[in-house]
């Protein structure tokens, strides 16, 4: 589904979402639970499409994927949560920001666009709207452009002759009967490009989750992000449902990573059968 987004040369410092009803009312997720939602960023040629016509309207398309190595269409995303949504928050602290619309990156002909991809599991049906907050400042020389990695505790290594492939499973299960550990973990391994000074970072898992850490090549943790479990029954604060996950801001300057440096990112989750698990975590460099 294709949203609306600002034009021009834009840095975006936040992307934020609510589930609502057709008044506008943040719904809760006992009664219409968020799965996952994410935002893909793409060009495509500036030309109508017949709606009647049997063609794809994205055969041209030019997705703009995360630096992440499960980006090859399982997890091409910017920004994307579930049921943490309403209070993780996604600011990206100045003077960085990600750099969107910006002429030399669009050829002639083309326009940059945006899409949703939303999960949700519902109870009886209703009209319900995903409402997307995105804040942004006109981009010029005070802006520093940041990195956006998606990482997966999925993520493992195959090679296929010379060929190095990413087999990211995304969801995985937490099986029964595990041992007498009170923690499952599940660990990936990354190495990096292009990264530089850690500035952001955040988790994206489900009920069940404790957290998920970044730790560097020596195994110090980088960044952890914790969850938050609800306490009572209004949106935003519903009982047994992980509503936050917290989020790293180191002091500028104090982390970084070098090119070609191993990463390690880990999910933890409560020892106990679980379908459906996700251990993904954002992580902005810049």
């Amino acid at each position: 589904m294709e949203i609306e987004f600002s034009n021009g040369h834009i840095g975006v410092k936040s992307f934020d979402v609510d589930l609502i009803d057709e008044e506008g009312n943040s719904i809760p997720l006992y009664e219409t639970y968020l799965h996952h939602w994410f935002a893909i960023n793409f060009i495509n040629k500036n030309v109508s499409h017949d709606p009647n016509a049997h063609t794809n309207p994205y055969a041209d398309a030019i997705f703009k994927r995360n630096y992440g190595t499960c980006n090859g269409g399982i997890l091409p995303q910017y920004w994307g949560l579930g049921s943490e949504s309403r209070g993780t928050t996604s600011k990206i602290p100045d003077p960085f920001a990600v750099e969107v619309g910006n002429p030399k990156d669009i050829p002639k002909g083309w326009e940059e666009k945006w899409l949703f991809n939303i999960m949700g599991f519902e109870a009886p049906r209703r009209n319900l709207a995903l409402r997307y907050k995105v804040t942004w400042v006109d981009w010029d020389q005070q802006q520093i452009p940041v990195r956006f990695y998606m990482f997966d505790s999925t993520d493992r290594v195959k090679t296929i002759g010379s060929q190095i492939r990413h087999d990211c499973q995304v969801e995985y299960t937490i099986p029964k009967n595990n041992g007498d550990d009170p923690f499952h973990v599940q660990k990936a391994n990354n190495s990096m490009d292009k990264c530089g000074y850690l500035i952001y970072g955040t988790a994206h898992m489900h009920s069940g989750v404790v957290n998920a850490t970044l730790y560097g090549q020596n195994g110090n943790a980088l960044c952890t992000s914790t969850s938050r479990y609800g306490t009572g029954k209004e949106a935003g604060n519903e009982e047994g449902y992980a509503v936050e996950m917290s989020v790293c801001y180191p002091k500028p300057g104090s982390i970084k990573i070098n090119d070609g440096q191993i990463v390690t990112v880990e999910s933890r989750y409560k020892n106990e059968f679980l379908t459906g698990a996700m251990g993904h975590m954002y992580i902005n460099f810049g």
